[in-house]
């Protein structure tokens, strides 16, 4: 991108207080305001699909980001609908759910919901989904993360980073928060205030520690609206937890398969929305198994979360056991679904082949 002169002009008026403000500071008796910036970015020198411009307020970022580009405001969200129905008429509904998945917003019961009663967090991983189905090629932020706390706007960033890398779209937050760098790990960094342009992030991404445990079943109310069965645990569910950073973010509940005690089933994994898109609900999965391994038990996952089934099957650590088919199961335990829509519900099975604790 060739070097650009952006200039902000706007007159003043001499009204009487403007001009007593005047006499105070010794400010210039100038008809306009005007703010300039120099700005060169050399994005033609190499691919790239993340970029931040970060820097405080009044540096110009949002100035400079609107002149270059056609920066995303804001969506209008149907009033009464779920946010489904806010997409593009012509997507259909398995993009628009795997959308909603790769940016970390994994909750089907909470996709029945019109955006106006979502969470702060969760209508920022929304309108970031909405604004990928509604670009071709590039997606600018602008105040990314700015309503958010920070864990949120941490975990949410590096969810973000992985669904942009792998959607082939180029992506620019602008943000004051120079926090989420790491986590978004930008392929390069623009700073308005002092001018300064470098390619690649400086940060590694921090590890995410997770401390994992076994629970009670009662911990289950935590996350049971945000599964999408309806039906409570059995009795003899065995039930672990992950905890990051003193929270509890992630619950898994597994079950002896019918006839064969030597064989565990994994029936409710669910990581709370403020936390999902980075693979911690796979993790504690994945942790449970290999102990599972270890004392020789054989492990089973069933799903029809399609952002499971689509990580399940990239791992090496689970093998298809049966192939996507029509589940017969009864619609009033599938709180998104209908009677007629119950049968039409694709499931798909895995076996854990990883190692044993």
């Amino acid at each position: 991108m060739p070097g650009t002169r952006i200039v902000v002009s706007t007159p003043v008026k001499d009204t009487p207080r403007v001009l007593q403000l005047r006499g105070l500071f010794d400010i210039p008796a100038e008809k306009t305001s005007q703010v300039e910036w120099d700005v060169s970015l050399p994005l033609e020198e190499k691919d790239w699909q993340i970029g931040l411009i970060v820097g405080p307020s009044g540096s110009g970022k949002s100035t400079i980001s609107r002149e270059l580009w056609d920066v995303q405001t804001g969506f209008q969200w149907p009033e009464d609908q779920s946010v489904v129905d806010g997409f593009p008429k012509a997507m259909g509904i398995k993009k628009i759910t795997g959308l909603l998945s790769s940016v970390g917003f994994s909750s089907p019961p909470s996709w029945l919901r019109p955006y106006r009663v979502l969470s702060t967090g969760e209508k920022f991983r929304v309108d970031i989904a909405r604004a990928l189905a509604e670009s071709e090629d590039l997606v600018v932020i602008d105040e990314f993360t700015s309503v958010v706390d920070r864990t949120v706007a941490q975990i949410g960033s590096a969810a973000i980073a992985k669904a942009i890398r792998r959607s082939g779209n180029r992506f620019i937050a602008v943000t004051c928060h120079e926090d989420i760098e790491a986590w978004l790990q930008p392929d390069w960094i623009y700073r308005p205030a002092t001018n300064e342009f470098t390619w690649g992030c400086l940060h590694r991404r921090p590890a995410i520690v997770l401390s994992v445990s076994r629970v009670s079943p009662s911990a289950w109310t935590l996350f049971r609206h945000h599964h999408y069965l309806d039906s409570d645990l059995h009795k003899s569910a065995t039930c672990f937890g992950a905890w990051w950073e003193g929270q509890l973010v992630a619950f898994s509940a597994w079950l002896p398969l019918v006839g064969k005690k030597a064989t565990k089933r994994a029936t409710r994994t669910v990581c709370l929305p403020d936390y999902q898109g980075v693979g911690i609900g796979n993790a504690l999965v994945n942790h449970a198994a290999e102990m599972w391994a270890g004392l020789g038990i054989t492990c089973k996952v069933v799903s029809a979360h399609p952002a499971l089934i689509n990580s399940r099957n990239r791992s090496p650590l689970w093998a298809m056991t049966r192939q996507p088919s029509w589940s017969s199961r009864s619609a009033q335990k599938f709180r998104y679904m209908d009677k007629t829509a119950a049968n039409r519900r694709l499931v798909t099975g895995f076996r854990y082949v990883g190692p044993a604790m």
